[in-house]
């Protein structure tokens, strides 16, 4: 869970102009956050942060206080909090946001309840995330903006082609997830809302397999096969990078730049090959040293114990044919060598006689004399 006091309306910027989605920026005092524990440094924008931040003791519903500035500033027009500093801290901690009668009348019950509900001083009697998105305020906007037309059977097809690659593959799918653009991102991002179903930001396998089941009857082995392949980092859901990754190929077009820059992630030294170090560094213990081997022989086609970018494009772009390139290159060589054997048969049948080189050097004497 991350922690951040940088919940501020600056730092909330849409994708691009004329865009509807919404991204969260700047997590500079940001980090990751374990239940149960407290933090101690007091940081963030004064305005947006919440009691317990102010005394040095809070833990993650500090972040709900900062949601609730945000929204009440959208809702109402102004701040809730305003003065100098020390008029600020005392507000704060009292919990004595500006009210201003005119402006609220505005806004529905509802809406005013959802941000009474989150700019409560006690951090225990105030909205957990999980409660705040099961309020009637934001469960109705919800259902109004839910879609369930974005999983199709081509989504389903590249689930089910990710889960059936080889393990390196689904590791390199998973490296070419961070260099996707935010257009190639948007092709899959409403398939991965509506599969979210209690908006936790992942994909439990109950979601999971509820969609696989309901809409193309895929059976609860093949859903949860398909799952285990899809969670690469074995954390029983599945996050967004790790879907892009299982998009990549097929919902979502793979070119050369996308290509390149995978390369170049599992190339961490710059020497313009993947070393056997290379996997190592990039992969951890997620590969043993024998299966670093196996991919090494596997796609290195020079059998030289490092993967090349043509070789690294190739098996991206036809990964089928890697299981039997070995087969395939003994096939050739089997094919060059019949054809030097057959090339030094016709040559020996075409060997001329004793007789026929008598009578070519007395034709070479004849030209010499005239």
């Amino acid at each position: 869970m991350w922690s951040t006091e940088m919940h501020k309306l600056e730092n909330f910027l849409y994708e691009k102009e004329g865009s509807k989605h919404l991204k969260l920026i700047d997590f500079g005092f940001s980090k990751i956050w374990k239940p149960n524990t407290k933090m101690q440094l007091s940081c963030g924008t004064l305005s947006y942060v919440a009691p317990e931040v102010l005394g040095k003791s809070y833990g993650s519903k500090c972040d709900m206080w900062s949601l609730g500035v945000t929204v009440f500033i959208l809702l109402f027009g102004y701040m809730p909090f305003s003065g100098s500093e020390e008029t600020q801290v005392r507000l704060i901690r009292q919990g004595r946001y500006s009210r201003k009668e005119r402006e609220w009348k505005k806004v529905s019950s509802e809406a005013q309840h959802f941000v009474e509900s989150l700019l409560v001083v006690d951090p225990t009697a105030r909205l957990s995330a999980a409660q705040a998105l099961e309020t009637p305020w934001i469960k109705k906007r919800d259902d109004v903006f839910t879609r369930d037309h974005e999983i199709d059977q081509a989504t389903v097809d590249a689930l089910s082609s990710f889960a059936q690659a080889s393990h390196f593959r689904r590791a390199a799918m998973n490296m070419m997830a961070w260099s996707l653009t935010n257009e190639e991102r948007a092709q899959v991002r409403d398939a991965f809302i509506e599969m979210d179903t209690d908006r936790s930001g992942t994909i439990s396998l109950s979601e999971f397999k509820k969609v696989m089941l309901d809409k193309f009857h895929v059976d609860d082995e093949h859903a949860s096969a398909a799952f285990e392949a899809i969670d690469y980092n074995n954390q029983d859901e599945i996050h967004y990078s790790e879907f892009l990754a299982a998009m990549a190929g097929c919902r979502i077009k793979m070119h050369d730049d996308l290509i390149l820059k995978t390369f170049k992630r599992f190339d961490v030294d710059n020497s313009g090959y993947i070393s056997g170090g290379n996997l190592k560094t990039v992969l951890g213990d997620a590969f043993e040293q024998s299966e670093v081997e196996r991919i090494l022989a596997e796609i290195g086609m020079a059998n030289d114990g490092q993967i090349s970018y043509d070789e690294f494009f190739a098996y991206m772009t036809h990964p089928e044919t890697h299981s039997k390139h070995h087969e395939i290159a003994a096939a050739v060589v089997d094919h060059h060598v019949q054809r030097d054997d057959s090339r030094k048969a016709t040559a020996r049948s075409r060997r001329p006689s004793d007789q026929e080189k008598a009578t070519r050097a007395k034709s070479e004497q004849c030209c010499t004399v005239f």
